[in-house]
């Protein structure tokens, strides 16, 4: 790899590369030259999408892909651009594992300005869709912090766990066992289309 200066956009104190460097550098290096980005939507409605970008080499072999989950009501762009902010996200996620712009994060300056727009709206998760009944029979104790509050990226990594695991359903079973709670709905029926 060149000694590129990749331009970065300080996030509360911490560096992060935009996508458009990493793709920038992607397009520029000889190492890559004739290499392919590709795109597909494996969900998409007029709510939300996932979107899988695949880096391709001169054989058409796999070299990494990377995916993004966007809602088209989590956010002011997302009103009008949720695919193209998914499918931004995917490709610089993809380039991010081929250790492309990642010397202080995989997550890219966009994903993470995302990512804390979304922490700041107020969300609708699981657990408060318990019917009234209960919650007035006996109060809710304080739940913890979210982890998608604490770790923005949660929701790709239990989409790649699940996609890695030969029995997707109780991959699925596991991770809202455990996790469940911190996640709204939307993004549930999200991880929900990665179990086939």
């Amino acid at each position: 790899m060149s000694n590129y200066k990749f331009k970065t956009t300080n996030i509360r104190g911490k560096q992060y590369v935009e996508v458009n460097e990493r793709i920038k550098f992607f397009r520029q290096e000889d190492e890559y030259k004739n290499w392919t980005i590709s795109t597909e939507f494996t969900a998409l409605d007029s709510e939300m999408c996932v979107c899988r970008a695949i880096i391709a080499d001169l054989n058409q072999r796999i070299v990494a892909s990377g995916h993004a989950h966007e809602e088209k009501a989590s956010g002011h762009i997302n009103k009008t651009s949720y695919v193209e902010n998914c499918e931004t996200s995917a490709i610089g996620r993809a380039l991010a594992m081929m250790g492309i712009g990642i010397d202080t994060s995989i997550a890219s300056a966009n994903e993470v300005t995302e990512a804390i727009a979304k922490q700041e709206a107020p969300k609708k998760t699981l657990s408060s869709t318990k019917p009234a009944a209960k919650k007035a029979a006996k109060p809710a104790a304080k739940k913890p912090a979210a982890s998608t509050e604490k770790d923005p990226e949660l929701m790709s990594k239990v989409i790649g766990y699940i996609k890695s695991q030969t029995d997707k359903q109780k991959a699925f079973d596991f991770v809202m066992k455990t996790k469940g709670d911190q996640f709204t709905e939307k993004q549930v029926e999200g991880i929900m289309k990665f179990v086939r």
